[in-house]
């Protein structure tokens, strides 16, 4: 058996570097430096509320998103911390402690490299969307949740990993609010929220709006915050009171700490991180490709490879799991990015933040974090499709609220694994329901032969159609035929049925004819021996061909 073919290493920046020119250069200056602006509260924020230490979201942002850059296969995606990881990496942190954290994200990035060299990027687009959706809305509120001890500035030494555990530390300690921190944690929504921004290209902002649109919300967020903070010496858990504040340079590289008995509980963790860093990624890609129709589509598989990379290199840095960003990709986008050299800029604009204005950030208040998280995890949600659901079939909301309350109520794991199992099992529902077995009544036919039409997939969830039809033959047939032309596909189950229906008709001195059959269903009776049971009557190329 050959092996399979491996997708060759083949990065995008080399292609689209060809011919480039010093106004796309400038282009890619200018998006790059606006989406690292935007990165950072972002990097920070993530980091924080995955239950980490600030500096590691910056290393991740800087040298994953430097790697997914460089190395990827979408035109202007920005890599980093992202969101979705949240909950996930939370969750990790409290059950296995940081070095095995470390170790799952590095395993994740050989799952995604792996993937990525055996092309198997195309399958996560089989993922239903049912499932995309529903995990993704739990996650948000997941992730909404967490951010309310910081958005009520409660003193809340740990909070539990679980939804229901969240919800208990919340009640209890709800006594120790700090009415200051939800009023900056509303204002920075508010900013967010309501900042003006150019959304619609053909009809921009005029003025003095305009001006302002070009100011990241979040970033005039969290500087108003930090500002008032200090000036006005606000009661408020910052940074610095939190972390001590942050380095002025990326920590030294430095593989984590390993033992066999920590590394055989994270096989499942691992592969979280991977299926979750791939469906972030390549959908992040795929809305890259529809914004920027005038670019090369994106190549998943060199896209999970550099995914791959970039988390095998980030957690020796001490960085977090890193995927593709929609937000800050559209972002890229509409700054005008026109290749991967806008993330280059990202990365070191990030990288050159940390060199200099590391010790500011020790004033920056946990309630403005929490409140750009909030905002976050609304627009990453999307909301309307419960409001939707009553348009679609009973399939598709039962995956949907099933995998949201399973993400909210479990894990993600867990989720995504009984939502596919569940895919699977109304799919092979949803075609056994398809397949017919219709009398043929329109067309003569010789005494003593019954005709029946199949449709559809003969296949081990509809052969409990085809059992019953000796039963059902009038009496004096001499044999049955089966016209094939609109069966599809056979499995083996199916030819299994026939087989049986050929033996229980011998017994009533019944024949079984098979009328034009399709190349599929036909090699496979004639490599199971039963072309040859059936005889060389046994297979006609149509009804017509009956003898009398």
């Amino acid at each position: 058996m050959p092996l399979p073919r491996l997708q060759p290493f083949r990065p995008r920046s080399l292609e689209l570097l060809a011919g480039y020119s010093r106004e796309r250069l400038l282009a890619d200056i200018g998006a790059g430096l606006t989406v690292g602006i935007v990165a950072l509260p972002l990097a920070l924020a993530f980091a924080i509320a995955s239950g980490l230490r600030p500096e590691q979201g910056l290393a991740t942002a800087i040298v994953a998103g430097f790697l997914i850059s460089v190395l990827g296969g979408s035109s202007v995606q920005i890599g980093g911390p992202a969101g979705a990881f949240i909950v996930v990496v939370y969750g990790i942190l409290q059950r296995h402690g940081l070095a095995n954290l470390l170790l799952a994200t590095m395993g994740a990035g050989v799952l995604l490299f792996a993937m990525g060299a055996l092309r198997l990027g195309v399958l996560v687009r089989y993922i239903p969307v049912a499932i995309v959706t529903g995990f993704t809305n739990g996650i948000a509120v997941l992730i909404a949740l967490a951010q309310l001890k910081d958005f009520l500035g409660l003193r809340i030494e740990k909070m539990p990993a679980d939804f229901f555990g969240q919800i208990a530390a919340l009640r209890e300690h709800i006594g120790s609010l700090n009415p200051v921190a939800p009023a900056m944690a509303a204002a920075c929504m508010a900013l967010v929220l309501f900042w003006p921004r150019n959304i619609v290209q053909d009809k921009p902002l005029a003025g003095i709006r305009r001006w302002l649109a070009l100011l990241p919300s979040t970033v005039i967020a969290l500087v108003g915050a930090t500002t008032a903070t200090a000036l006005l010496q606000l009661p408020l858990e910052t940074i610095g009171s939190r972390f001590g504040g942050i380095p002025q340079t990326l920590p030294a590289p430095a593989w984590p700490d390993m033992s066999w008995s920590g590394m055989q509980q994270l096989v499942i963790p691992t592969l979280t991180l991977a299926l979750l860093g791939a469906i972030e990624s390549l959908l992040c890609a795929r809305v890259a490709d529809k914004l920027t129709p005038e670019l090369p589509r994106h190549d998943p598989n060199q896209e999970l490879m550099a995914q791959g990379l970039a988390n095998l290199a980030a957690p020796l840095f001490g960085g977090l799991p890193a995927t593709g960003t929609i937000a800050r990709t559209v972002t890229n986008i509409r700054a005008g990015a026109t290749g991967p050299v806008a993330g280059i800029v990202h990365a070191l604009t990030l990288l050159g933040i940390l060199l200099v204005a590391a010790p500011l950030a020790v004033h920056v208040p946990l309630a403005a974090l929490a409140g750009i998280l909030l905002v976050v995890a609304w627009n990453m949600a999307e909301w309307h499709e419960f409001a939707r659901l009553r348009r679609f079939n009973l399939t598709y909301r039962t995956l949907l609220i099933g995998t949201f309350v399973l993400t909210v109520v479990t894990d993600l794991t867990v989720a995504v694994e009984v939502g596919l199992v569940t895919s699977c099992v109304f799919f092979v529902w949803r075609m056994g329901q398809l397949f017919t077995l219709k009398r043929v009544e329109d067309q003569p036919l010789p005494d003593g032969v019954a005709a029946y039409e199949l449709y559809g997939a003969l296949f081990f969830g509809a052969v409990g159609k085809l059992e019953p039809l000796p039963e059902q033959l009038p009496a004096g047939t001499r044999a049955v035929v089966l016209e094939m032309h609109r069966l599809v596909v056979m499995d083996t189950s199916g030819m299994e049925a026939l087989r049986e229906l050929h033996r229980a008709l011998l017994k009533r001195d019944t024949a079984l004819i098979l009328a034009n059959v399709n190349l599929q269903p036909l090699s496979l009776l004639q490599r199971s021996g039963l072309a040859d049971e059936l005889g060389e009557t046994g297979i006609v190329p149509s009804l017509g061909e009956l003898k009398s």
